[in-house]
């Protein structure tokens, strides 16, 4: 059955789901539910980073949101230097660091809507099957005078209530080359950045779970229990540990650089809830989890990565090095204390 935005409307009135949630009960996507509120607190507006971005950045402090199925990454900070690419974007920031892809930044909303907390304002991205990329939601720092000026300066010159999305592309499941092994192997010991990684497995026909489980059991690849990414947010939030944390979807990529300080489980979720940085992640979507050791110019470069059952990337974090001289040998030894699995376990 279609929906009509009306039907949508009376749909969202009716019910106390959340936005995203609602869209899932309806066999909508999330972008649907926004689109049928246009000229009701909705306003139309272009969502290519380029346009985009340099606007967002004259609103001053906000919150960048961006997430997958099983994380949010929720950042405070200043959308600041921005460099455009055909290909792949980039903001570069302390607080707000992104790398964005262009092609999947498809329909923009600038969205206002009353809250217990008052009046909220965000800048909505979504892909072309009408999930989100990237949320841009003001804050009382913000430059709240400002907002007017920048949803004039997107906003489309056509506004339909209706929005037609591209069927969800499936989740691609590990890709892996086993007669490739050894030639896998002898180049990854020549990295010199961990940029190489995905142009690596991409030459022998692998994606990132593929080429890991390969691999799983060298001093490259360890297997590690689900149980390691809440001991690591533990560790790292005892020690002080700095770390770069990345959660992306198709369409953007965003990274929080320093400590993870307060760590709160709440039923499936573990949660990292700082004044400036937040972390929703849902443990029970753990399926796979590597201890992962890139070479590089500056050392090793040792990463601990998550997958869910579907075999999608969730997350990777990085001790975080302040200088040239900095080992990071707090981090790798946090790492290697987390609990490995056995070989045995990897999925073949």
């Amino acid at each position: 059955m279609t929906l009509s935005p009306e039907d949508i409307r009376a749909a969202r009135a009716a019910s106390t789901l959340r936005v995203r949630e609602l869209a899932a009960e309806l066999g909508l996507a999330e972008a649907q539910l926004v689109a049928a509120r246009t000229g009701r607190g909705v306003t139309r507006i272009a969502a290519h980073p380029d346009r985009l971005i340099p606007e967002a950045s004259k609103l001053g402090e906000v919150m960048a949101l961006t997430r997958n199925d099983s994380a949010v990454h929720e950042r405070v900070g200043t959308f600041g230097d921005y460099r455009s690419g055909p290909h792949a974007a980039m903001v570069l920031g302390e607080e707000i660091d992104t790398r964005i892809f262009p092609r999947h930044w498809v329909h923009g909303f600038a969205v206002e809507e009353e809250t217990g907390q008052g009046l909220r304002r965000s800048l909505q991205v979504f892909d072309a099957a009408g999930d989100a990329v990237q949320k841009i939601y003001l804050r009382d720092a913000s430059r709240q005078e400002a907002w007017s000026g920048v949803v004039t300066a997107l906003r489309e010159a056509e506004q339909p209530e209706a929005l037609a999305v591209d069927p969800r592309d499936p989740p691609e499941p590990a890709k892996m080359r086993p007669e490739a092994r050894d030639a896998l192997l002898a180049e990854w010991a020549r990295m010199t950045d961990t940029h190489q990684f995905n142009r690596l497995a991409s030459k022998f026909g692998m994606n990132r779970l593929g080429a890991y489980r390969l691999i799983a059991g060298t001093g490259w690849v360890r297997p590690m229990e689900t149980g390691a990414v809440s001991a690591m947010l533990g560790a790292a939030s005892a020690t002080g540990q700095e770390v770069g944390l990345f959660v992306g979807n198709r369409g953007n990529i965003q990274i929080h650089w320093g400590p993870m300080q307060t760590i709160k489980p709440m039923g499936p979720w573990l949660n990292v809830l700082d004044p400036r940085f937040n972390l929703h992640l849902r443990g029970d979507h753990l399926a796979e989890v590597y201890r992962v050791e890139k070479p590089t110019k500056r050392g090793p470069a040792v990463s601990l990565e998550a997958f869910d059952a579907a075999g999608q990337l969730i997350f990777q974090v990085f001790g975080r090095r302040r200088d040239e001289a900095d080992g990071n040998e707090a981090w790798h030894a946090l790492v290697e204390a987390l609990p490995a699995a056995r070989t045995s376990e990897v999925p073949a």
